[in-house]
């Protein structure tokens, strides 16, 4: 595979970045996951959207449009020949000296990385974590920053529990999100949702889902989902869904009949494999 690094195309096994790197050093940078379907890259106006708007929370200056990130994006898709898969494009601080302040002028890292689709499974387990919570004051709980620690530490919890996911609460016990995905529930014949001031990232397959079909959005517990008649993962790669939380079954204990709708009208790679 070849990977872009500012702007430049070279093999994964020349690839690399400097060591004082704050994206290593520190997590001082963002990302965007972006899935590829039939060679065509998915929501990318909306996906550039929510990483301007990561960057200006984090004060992070990016000297180039959006219209040279597409190209860079395009160029990737292209050189990989990628039919199905994602891209990944990571942006850093840049190289920085020791400490925290960012260094003045700053040179970001802009890195896209591509790789092809692998599938996964539809249908999983979960568990509500107790290792960690999302905090919903942080601003940090609303952009794709680098620093997932407290999603693995929920994502490891969940595999010593013998589930295959996490969702996290958040300070006021409410249901925020899974370690890597949006959250929806069927509850009472209603589509639900968390809302983002419950520490809830902006996810872009969210807001499709939020305005096609008409999800409320609203705070939700953990016993409410326990009677849920369907509990939806949502992310750019796809949607699956939640048929068994902490040992409980939910609805009927299979894929309900709005994932697999969902599934269809978002264009994601495992629709062919659902239908197949």
């Amino acid at each position: 595979m070849q990977i872009s690094i500012n702007g430049r195309l070279v093999s994964a096994d020349e690839a690399g970045i400097g060591l004082s790197d704050r994206g290593f050093t520190l997590g001082d940078g963002l990302f965007e996951t972006i899935a590829v379907h039939e060679g065509r890259i998915l929501r990318l106006e909306a996906h550039l959207a929510r990483l301007r708007a990561g960057l200006e929370t984090l004060r992070l200056p990016l000297g180039l449009r959006d219209l040279d990130l597409t190209t860079r994006l395009l160029s990737l898709v292209s050189v990989n020949d990628l039919r199905e898969g994602s891209l990944r494009l990571t942006i850093t601080r840049g190289q920085g000296p020791r400490g925290l302040l960012p260094p003045d002028p700053t040179m970001p890292t802009v890195i896209i990385t591509a790789s092809p689709w692998a599938g996964r499974k539809t249908s999983i387990s979960a568990v509500i974590a107790s290792s960690t919570r999302r905090n919903e004051y942080s601003p940090l709980s609303r952009i794709k920053a680098l620093g997932y620690l407290d999603n693995i530490l929920a994502l490891i919890e969940a595999q010593e529990r013998r589930a295959e996911d996490a969702l996290l609460l958040n300070g006021a016990g409410h249901v925020a999100c899974a370690s890597a995905a949006n959250l929806f529930a069927m509850v009472n014949g209603v589509l639900q949702t968390p809302p983002l001031a419950d520490g809830v990232l902006p996810g872009v397959v969210r807001a499709q889902i939020i305005s096609e079909h008409k999800a409320v959005e609203r705070s939700l517990t953990a016993d409410e989902l326990y009677r849920a008649d369907e509990i939806i993962l949502s992310n750019a790669l796809g949607v699956r869904s939640v048929v068994r939380l902490d040992d409980r079954i939910i609805g009927s204990g299979e894929p309900g009949p709005l994932v697999q709708e969902l599934a269809r009208a978002l264009e994601f790679p495992q629709t062919r494999a659902a239908s197949a």
